[in-house]
Formats: structure tokens, C-alpha cells, sequence
């Protein structure tokens, strides 16, 4: 069964820090495109940062850039996403992907997402 499942979410102070981990089974993450997209009530979709699986290369939307560290783990067929000095704006449940062929894109500042997502892990950022 193909499958990613997020975890590490949970309640952080602003300037806190949490590590959310995307673990796949079913197939080996090495060759997708990786994705980690939010979800806040009442916004839409948002794209905070993608892997690249043809060459490893990363990219940010510009909400994120400088804070967050997306990196992969080929034995473990997981991928991290490093969040660092986290700020309220930063809540919503995370999500991560995979995909063959849709590429990771910035445009704008802005991240494009894809995919579904498992059943995501909270993030909420509050004092």
C-alpha cells in the first residue's frame, strides 16, 4: 500500500521550534518530488517547501525561506521538514506529497503545491 504519513506537529511557542517527518511506504521516496503545503481554517492551500528527486535541490516559499529546512533521508524513506523560529502565521495542518513529474516550483515568492496529503499533523504556534 502506497502511503505517507506525517507526524510531529504540535503546540510551539513563537520562536520555538518543531521537526515534522514524512514517512512513505509502499515505494521509494528517492525519485519523487516531495512536497510539505499548509492549511489554515479559512485560507487556502499554501505551499511552504519541495524537494527535488532528480537532483535533491530545495526550494521555499519566501513566507518560510530562512527558517525552514527541508532534507531527506534515503535509508530511513522519510522527509524532514526543520522549522525554526516559528511564528503564529506559521499554524495550520502541514501536509507533504509525492509526485513523479510535477516539478518544484516557485514563482513569485510563492511555492506551488500538489498533491493530497496524508492526514496531515497540526502545527499551532500561540503563546
Amino acid at each position: 500500500q502506497v502511503q505517507l504519513v506525517e507526524s510531529g506537529g504540535g503546540l510551539v511557542q513563537p520562536g520555538g521550534s518543531l521537526r515534522l517527518s514524512c514517512a512513505a511506504s509502499g515505494f521509494t521516496l528517492d525519485y519523487y518530488n516531495i512536497d510539505w503545503f499548509r492549511q489554515a481554517p479559512g485560507k487556502e492551500r499554501e505551499g511552504v517547501s519541495c524537494i527535488s528527486g532528480s537532483d535533491g535541490s530545495t526550494h521555499y516559499a519566501d513566507s518560510v525561506k530562512g527558517r525552514f529546512t527541508i532534507s531527506r533521508d534515503t535509508a530511513k524513506n522519510t522527509v524532514y521538514l526543520q522549522m525554526n523560529s516559528l511564528k503564529p502565521e506559521d499554524t495550520g495542518l502541514y501536509y507533504c506529497a509525492a509526485d513523479w513529474s510535477f516539478p518544484c516550483t516557485v514563482v513569485g515568492g510563492s511555492l506551488a503545491p500538489f498533491g493530497s496529503g496524508g492526514q496531515g499533523t497540526q502545527v499551532t504556534v500561540s503563546s
